[in-house]
């Protein structure tokens, strides 16, 4: 490997942490870098290995968020509980399927979520919804899943969709819901880091300075998204989800 090489990833896996921590999306600078500069290894190889930061910057921006925002924790436990295995799951299936049939579904998913964003602004401002005890846990039960599977199957944007999910169906602000977010999004990376593991399909020389990097970055993007509150965090959202549009529009129309 190129001398050059381990210092721009770790820079890639700084930013990378950064943007997660506030809203999500640190995949999109991450993965696609990680792609670009290791193209002698294995696809399933530079995911494994790039697992491993994002999850050292999620911890940390969890262990901020959590200082300052209370948690549902009997909610947030039976989320993480099912998340796990069902990123587990998914990045089982990842290596037996492709997953470019669902980009073109995501394209319009995510073009309707940017618009839907934009155009109400009230959304994630506040709290809006107060459903009973048991309706809660079927909710986070079903995002838990859905959203898990998808991060261990498919991967950017996981965060973003998270928070989205909380926002939309738990009635959070968006405060909150990159609270928990970030909480659910640390089992769905175990999850996956689980599987990769298993398959020796990490390389741990690239992967540790870069979870270095990547929880420095999602320690300052926590402690800002944290001061600024959710006007900051609703506008960093929407540029994070454009940025997964285009990402997603690439993938569909020019790959």
């Amino acid at each position: 490997m190129e001398n050059y090489i381990l210092p721009l990833l770790c820079l890639a896996a700084f930013f990378a942490g950064f943007i997660d921590a506030i809203v999500g999306g640190g995949g999109l600078i991450q993965t696609p870098m990680g792609l670009v500069l290791l193209p002698n290894l294995p696809v399933a190889t530079v995911i494994g290995t790039l697992k491993i930061p994002a999850f050292s910057g999620t911890s940390i921006a969890a262990y901020q968020y959590l200082k300052k925002v209370s948690m549902n924790w009997k909610l947030l436990a039976i989320m993480m509980a099912l998340a796990l295995p069902s990123a587990f799951l998914g990045s089982t299936l990842l290596t037996y399927v492709s997953n470019d049939f669902m980009k073109p579904l995501l394209l319009v998913v995510l073009s309707f979520l940017v618009i839907y964003t934009y155009a109400n602004k009230n959304f994630g401002q506040q709290k809006t919804k107060d459903t009973s005890a048991t309706t809660q846990i079927w909710y986070a039960v079903s995002i838990s899943f859905v959203i898990g599977l998808y991060d261990g199957f498919i991967g950017p944007g996981t965060g973003s969709f998270l928070v989205v999910a909380f926002i939309a169906i738990m009635g959070f602000d968006f405060l909150q819901a990159s609270a928990n977010a970030k909480m659910v999004n640390l089992a769905t990376n175990f999850g996956s880091i689980c599987l990769f593991f298993i398959k020796g399909k990490i390389i741990w020389s690239i992967a540790l300075p870069m979870a270095a990097s990547n929880a420095f970055g999602g320690f300052l993007g926590a402690k800002l998204a944290i001061n600024k509150g959710n006007g900051f965090i609703r506008i960093f959202f929407l540029i994070v989800v454009i940025g997964t549009l285009t990402r997603f529009a690439y993938d569909v129309f020019f790959k």
